[in-house]
């Protein structure tokens, strides 16, 4: 897999985590270098290890169903980012409740419903025979660092739903695309 394709994919499993990190920054009174390391630290590390997990899961059940690989991916893919695009057109986004979202079991609910869409990319890896390290690495990078940019707007825009659903829409046609390019890649048309 090119190092553009997994740009994307990190990407596009970013956008919820900037979403969320919109969210969270413009319900803080002030935001401090804590709030962005705890935030960026956080959801890195989930986005970085559900890629593992999923990969690791996959690995049992390859040999099963090489056959069906490619659709497989494609489907894991298209689902998560058609479940993206709904939750933008609907309204459907993280809500932070009362206190600070960068702290205790609020940040780690919020870590893992931001990375769950990565441990099916992760499988998709497996079911591709793609070693999930680089592009884990990769993925976790890139969200922590788009994760830090969604506490800046946050805080300088003050409000979410506008970046958040545009950022959910493009994230979803990302997921869809690269779906799409693994058919193609497989000769499916």
């Amino acid at each position: 897999m090119s190092f553009l394709s997994v740009l994307a994919i990190a990407v596009a499993l970013a956008m919820d985590a900037f979403a969320v990190s919109v969210s969270a920054a413009a319900t803080l009174p002030a935001v401090t270098w804590r709030h962005y390391f705890r935030l960026s630290f956080h959801f890195g590390l989930f986005q970085f290890l559900m890629p593992v997990a999923g990969w690791a899961l996959g690995l049992s059940v390859r040999s099963y169903i090489e056959a069906w690989d490619h659709w497989i991916a494609f489907a894991m893919l298209a689902l998560v980012g058609l479940n993206m695009l709904r939750e933008a057109w609907f309204g459907e986004e993280e809500e932070s409740s009362s206190g600070d979202p960068s702290r205790g079991l609020q940040l780690v609910m919020l870590a893992v419903a931001t990375s769950i869409d990565a441990m099916a990319v992760g499988l998709s890896f497996a079911m591709l025979g793609v070693s999930v390290w680089w592009p884990a690495a990769v993925i976790g990078l890139v969200c922590a660092a788009i994760t830090a940019t969604g506490v800046k707007l946050g805080r300088l825009l003050g409000s979410s739903s506008f970046l958040g659903n545009k950022a959910s829409v493009l994230g979803g046609l990302v997921l869809i695309g690269i779906g799409l390019k693994i058919l193609h890649e497989h000769g499916v048309w």
